[in-house]
């Protein structure tokens, strides 16, 4: 298990993860990090508290919003798998079809 420390509004955080996802962890941290400076660059001084649990919120209402439109995504996939399998089993019947004219016509 590795350690890394990651800073968040001018602390350090001291954080175990899996080996190997080092970089991932401090990857997040700086996103979290740059949320609150943002956040503190629009709203000001309103105590690190509040600008984090606000950051927190604005960070989950982004990821509910990525799950929503995967899902929607995933919907459209599904629909268009159905009617690709639709299309495939109407392409067989009419091959199926054809064959079997083609074949009363040569006999």
């Amino acid at each position: 298990m590795a350690e890394v420390t990651v800073t968040i509004a001018g602390r350090n955080y001291r954080m175990a993860c899996d080996d190997g996802q080092e970089d991932h962890l401090h990857k997040l941290g700086d996103l979290v990090d740059r949320k609150i400076a943002d956040m503190r660059s629009s709203f000001g001084e309103i105590g690190d508290m509040r600008l984090t649990v606000m950051a927190g919120i604005v960070i989950a209402d982004e990821l509910a919003e990525a799950r929503r439109k995967i899902g929607e995504l995933d919907e459209k996939i599904e629909l268009l798998r159905k009617a690709d399998a639709k299309g495939v089993v109407a392409f067989e019947h009419d091959t199926a079809q054809a064959v079997e004219v083609v074949d009363r016509m040569s006999g």
